[in-house]
């Protein structure tokens, strides 16, 4: 018989929940987040709204995924870290499997022309998914004048000045704090809860307001426990460095992921703009129609969306495979990009998360997660715009006056039937709200169609 934990919650029922969630996942982590809360929160009231909140808001202020890392955080308050581990790593699993397949079919059979028909319909869906995926956190995050300051000046920031993803939640996590310390409530709890939520409360849920006996942990233990994932985590990069140097493949692959890990904040949204400016601009391991591809990929497959990492890294190890067969180095460089962009994770929230629990009632950290919040949906307008650049232009120049630097696209290279395609989309899922898989299936058969009439 399945042992109880003190809420009353066995592990084995936690399993089948997370796994549950793991292949409703689909959409992004707007889409995931809100199959959790779903769940978690309104079906089962395992945890109230105002702590699922709280959990959300600090996996905002994190680097990487933060659909995941909720998921690690509260498989983690649930079942200490056994249910962090079974969390996470659930979570991550079918994606990866599909992507990876996904990844072999696409190099082996993208050049046919249906095939690229089909992934030419699905991009005008990640445009609509990821506009929608603006308005969806917006919501929820901006309540207020202060709110929707801070997302506009993120977005000016990013889109205008390239200022760094760093420094732009980290001054918007300053502006919070300090206005709390100020004694404004413009980032308070209330200013970015979505008002049409009916979550329960924490009192209500089973596992109540008190703090976890394990989040208590000595700074010790927990110290030890972080140098442990580090060591995990940074092992195959030391290793790629030392034995086949910094110009290899895999060790770029290695290396630029583990910075990613680090330094992209705001969630995968984020992430994506960060991974694929440098991916494509810089390392040149695919073209920006390949990038959307991949996002469309990660979009019909259940799991984080930033799983499109590893479509990215497949095609770096696939292209430059050296003595390896081609498909054996894009596997490994897939793999070797999904762990050095997941391992993390555990490390932010197994060290993290008990701090943050006992600083459930600190105002201060609360308004500059609110804060940062905020802060993303401007982030993620920059990503939708540049993905719309890509898609329904052919050809953009940078236009550099003074610190400002514009990209414009030539008005004479548009793609018409791309527009239209993303038309259909946009009102497919705006006026309609059209469910994403529905939304997925048909902007593919829209490309099939397109393909078939006009020979695109």
């Amino acid at each position: 018989m399945a042992t109880l934990g003190p809420h009353g919650i066995s592990f084995g029922e936690a399993a089948r929940v997370w796994i549950r969630i793991a292949l409703l996942s689909f959409g992004g982590p707007a889409g995931q987040i809100a199959v959790m809360h779903r769940i978690l929160v309104d079906e089962k009231r395992w945890i109230g709204e105002q702590r699922f909140l709280h959990a959300l808001n600090f996996c905002m202020l994190l680097p990487g995924p933060e659909a995941q890392q909720l998921a690690i955080y509260i498989g983690w308050l649930l079942h200490k870290i056994r249910g962090g581990l079974f969390a996470g790593i659930v979570f991550v699993l079918p994606g990866l499997l599909a992507i990876m397949a996904l990844s072999w079919i696409y190099v082996l059979y993208g050049g046919i022309g249906s095939i690229a028909a089909l992934l030419f319909g699905l991009k005008a869906a990640v445009l609509a998914i990821v506009f929608q995926a603006v308005v969806r956190i917006g919501r929820r995050a901006l309540g207020g004048a202060a709110s929707y300051a801070i997302a506009a000046a993120a977005f000016l920031a990013i889109f205008l000045f390239r200022v760094p993803f760093p420094l732009i939640i980290l001054g918007a996590a300053l502006i919070g704090a300090l206005a709390a310390r100020l004694g404004s409530a413009a980032f308070g709890m209330s200013a970015h809860h979505d008002s049409g939520s009916r979550g329960s409360s924490d009192a209500e849920s089973a596992l109540g307001e008190a703090l976890p006996a394990h989040a208590r942990a000595s700074r010790r233990s927990l110290g030890r426990l972080g140098v442990l994932i580090f060591l995990l985590w940074v092992a195959p990069t030391a290793g790629l460095l030392i034995a086949a140097g910094p110009d290899n493949v895999f060790s770029k692959i290695a290396l630029f992921f583990s910075q990613m890990a680090v330094v992209t904040f705001g969630g995968a949204y984020a992430v994506l703009a960060y991974v694929a400016q440098a991916a494509v601009d810089t390392f040149h391991w695919l073209g920006p129609t390949e990038m959307l591809d991949g996002l469309g990929l990660a979009e019909t497959t259940p799991g984080p969306l930033i799983m499109v990492t590893q479509f990215v890294g497949f095609l770096a190890g696939y292209r430059n495979a050296g003595a390896l067969p081609p498909l054996v180095a894009g596997t490994l460089g897939g793999l070797l990009t999904t762990w050095v962009t997941f391992a993390p994770c555990f490390l932010w929230i197994f060290v993290g998360a008990p701090f943050i629990e006992r600083l459930r009632e600190n105002q201060a950290l609360a308004a500059a997660l609110a804060a940062v919040t905020a802060a993303v949906v401007g982030v993620i307008l920059n990503l939708a715009l540049w993905f719309a650049l890509h898609f329904l232009f052919s050809a953009t120049t940078a236009l550099l006056i003074g610190p400002v630097s514009i990209v414009v696209p030539r008005l004479a290279s548009v793609d018409p039937i791309a527009v239209a395609l993303s038309i259909i989309a946009l009102i497919a899922a705006f006026r309609f709200r059209l469910n994403v898989l529905w939304l997925l299936a048909g902007s593919a058969l829209a490309g099939m169609l397109a393909h078939l009439t006009v020979g695109i």
